[in-house]
């Protein structure tokens, strides 16, 4: 059974699996599903139709599932769905999805979200990512596996951030960041490849030196445009690291953020 503070406010309908700990002033909503073995510290407001996985630890003042501040947002009914072993810190915010995307706010398993930290309308994070400090997705963002987004930095609405991409702190990303990557500048601008974050996450050193010759030819490269150098990197029989890089770049439809040198 569910272990619930007497301070606690927890609606008879919502469902609650063993082992849940709810603590001290927690309010949860009627449509909230929560799974097996997951810790609620204090004053955390779960509402709306939404689904926590097991082992997820909750701390205080954190708001999951409210309404999006959307102002197209008509009432229309909509998810916040969270996997397993998540770790969301103090006054973390998390809204359901709209009718303007796939109705749904999707977050994956173990990932970090450190305190302030705000997961819009509609977005779709994968798994194992970092959000530090006072990071800020808009609606519609997409974060690959891997990818940690710096203290105090904002991404625009419909961004994509690529698998084991690295943005640093106070970045403004306007534009699709692609996979491996890392973003510096209050104007962001790549500044090459995440070689400690490859390192740390097992790539071979083949791998990582193949990547990084594929950068200096697509995003640092002079001759040609982005097409083109994409045609030459493509017509070289890439392995799959450089094939989704490519594929990635090819779908991007806001564009990708420039080079250091090509801003």
């Amino acid at each position: 059974m569910p272990t619930i503070h007497p301070t606690a406010v927890v609606d008879p309908a919502a469902k609650l699996a063993q082992n849940v700990t709810v603590g001290p002033y927690c309010i949860i909503g009627p449509e909230v599903t929560i799974g097996a073995n997951t810790h609620l510290h204090s004053h955390v407001v779960i509402s709306g139709k939404t689904t926590i996985g097991a082992n997820n630890t909750i701390y205080p003042f954190a708001s999951l599932g409210q309404p999006p501040q959307d102002l197209k947002y008509d009432g229309e009914v909509a998810t916040l769905t969270i996997g397993d072993e998540n770790t969301i810190r103090e006054y973390v915010t998390m809204h359901i999805g709209t009718a303007g995307g796939n109705k749904e706010t999707r977050v994956g398993s173990r990932n970090l979200f450190m305190a302030l930290a705000h997961v819009a309308h509609d977005c779709v994070i994968g798994d194992d990512t970092v959000l530090a400090n006072g990071a800020t997705l808009a609606g519609h963002v997409h974060v690959g596996n891997h990818a940690i987004v710096g203290g105090l930095a904002a991404v625009h609405q419909f961004v994509r951030i690529g698998p084991y991409a690295m943005i640093g702190g106070h970045c403004g990303i306007a534009l699709d960041v692609p996979p491996y990557a890392i973003i510096s500048g209050r104007r962001a601008f790549l500044a090459g490849l995440n070689l400690v974050g490859l390192r740390r996450h097992g790539f071979s050193r083949d791998d990582i030196q193949s990547l990084n010759q594929v950068y200096d030819q697509l995003f640092f490269g002079e001759e040609g445009t982005l097409a083109e150098r994409i045609t030459t990197v493509t017509a070289q029989a890439p392995g799959p690291h450089v094939q989704d890089l490519i594929e990635f770049v090819q779908t991007s439809k806001r564009g990708i953020t420039p080079g250091e040198n090509n801003g």
